[in-house]
């Protein structure tokens, strides 16, 4: 058995999308994301301007607009649980952090929904995903909240007044995005509890 781990931007962004893409409650061409990344996402090596904590303590930018490498994995991995063809506009941004990411995901519904029948559809599809935590009405994700740990977090906005909805992911990209998820895949694929070896706290610091 082969398991291709997850790049960290698509975990956020397809954890993020998968409810409303797979029981087609948004327009699969019209998917737009933001994400933020912290430093130790562009690698261990040094790359000036990119990863250098000294360069970007006090700066927040774009890069790859539009051009990401992840992209096709995004769109791969969502078309084939819509089962058809999604597309996605992704900018990701590099943030003054050492790690972590946020991903602001901007939907367009196709259906009449609520925000709660969006809750309650989140909150179905990830009832028995140990590390998918959705959060509560009014309520978002921070990084602060994910950091060390192999959680996803989720918050869920509807604006009615320009028909959006709006989902907030949260991971760390070491963990979650990395590492966590790779050890996570492997308890699955060995028969093992897949919480094995991964704490389950808020996060290992609490």
């Amino acid at each position: 058995m082969l398991v291709a781990n997850p790049g960290c931007y698509p975990t956020s962004i397809i954890l993020g999308c998968n409810p409303l893409v797979k029981n087609k409650w948004v327009d699969l061409k019209e998917v737009i994301v933001s994400s933020y990344s912290g430093i130790s996402g562009a690698g261990r090596f040094a790359k000036p301007g990119m990863n250098l904590f000294m360069d970007g303590y006090r700066n927040l930018f774009p890069y790859n607009v539009a051009i990401h490498r992840h992209t096709p994995e995004i769109e791969q991995e969502l078309s084939g649980i819509a089962g058809s063809q999604v597309n996605v506009t992704f900018v990701p941004h590099v943030a003054p952090l050492d790690k972590g990411i946020l991903s602001t995901i901007y939907l367009k519904p196709v259906k009449k929904c609520t925000e709660d029948e969006i809750r309650e559809l989140y909150n179905e599809s990830y009832r028995k995903s140990p590390y998918v935590r959705i959060y509560g009405k009014g309520e978002f994700p921070s990084t602060l909240n994910v950091v060390d740990t192999n959680f996803c977090d989720i918050g869920i906005k509807y604006d009615e007044r320009n028909n959006r909805i709006i989902i907030i992911s949260a991971i760390d990209n070491l963990v979650k995005g990395a590492a966590g998820q790779a050890v996570q895949n492997m308890n699955i694929m060995m028969g093992f509890d897949e919480t094995e070896g991964l704490p389950l706290g808020k996060n290992t610091k609490s």
